[in-house]
């Protein structure tokens, strides 16, 4: 079967993505001597192990809390601020609903949506393919962003002031849009290039 890959992340709390000792002892202890850890740039490990071995290693991680997420072209799962304004005010259980709703969706390239529940942006939401700021009780939205390259450019304002409801609509319909009209391979950043931005938001957004 080889060697298969997959992603694996503690999810997010106040705080931050915070892994237990015991979830890495165990991760440690069970992925075996052959097998990879990669840390990415968007709070995952790739672990790469082989492919006989993936069913039970999944199904251990599993149970001390560590979620599961494919890898490739995909949502990643939500890479979210510390909450450092606390879970309600941040809004840390919208998020958490959030990433349940984005995380593992097949998409032409790997797509990057960061959450910041306050203006200070501390997960860099401008740098993202989507990012949401949660503004009191309002969310803006940013499309567009591009931390690569030697040219890297920030996400433009993509809607302001909409409520938790409209904003995962909007994420969700962005990620379907982008499903069903971007090109194998084509950066998010490129596609909202090539469409317009207004485009999206008449198609989106409206």
């Amino acid at each position: 079967m080889g060697m298969m890959k997959f992603a694996v992340t503690p999810g997010f709390e106040v705080g931050g993505t915070i892994f237990k000792p015991e979830q890495l002892a165990l991760l440690g202890s069970i992925i075996g001597e052959n097998a990879k850890i990669e840390l990415t740039n968007f709070k995952q490990l790739y672990v790469e192990l082989e492919g006989e071995r993936l069913k039970e290693v999944k199904r251990e991680l599993s149970e001390t809390g560590l979620e599961i997420y494919p890898v490739g072209f995909v949502t990643k799962s939500l890479i979210s601020c510390n909450f450092c304004r606390g879970a309600e005010d941040a809004g840390l259980e919208i998020a958490q609903k959030l990433n349940r709703m984005i995380a593992g969706i097949s998409t032409p390239s790997p797509l990057k949506i960061g959450y910041a529940g306050c203006a200070l942006g501390t997960s860099e939401p401008l740098l993202k393919d989507i990012g949401i700021v949660k503004m009191r009780d309002k969310f803006d939205m940013y499309i567009g962003g591009e931390p690569k390259s030697l040219k890297p450019a920030f996400a433009e304002l993509f809607v302001t002031g909409v409520d938790a409801e409209q904003m995962m609509d909007i994420v969700q319909r962005l990620i379907t849009y982008f499903q069903n009209n971007g090109k194998n391979k084509e950066k998010f950043s490129k596609f909202v290039g090539r469409i317009s931005i207004e485009k999206l938001r008449n198609t989106v957004a409206s």
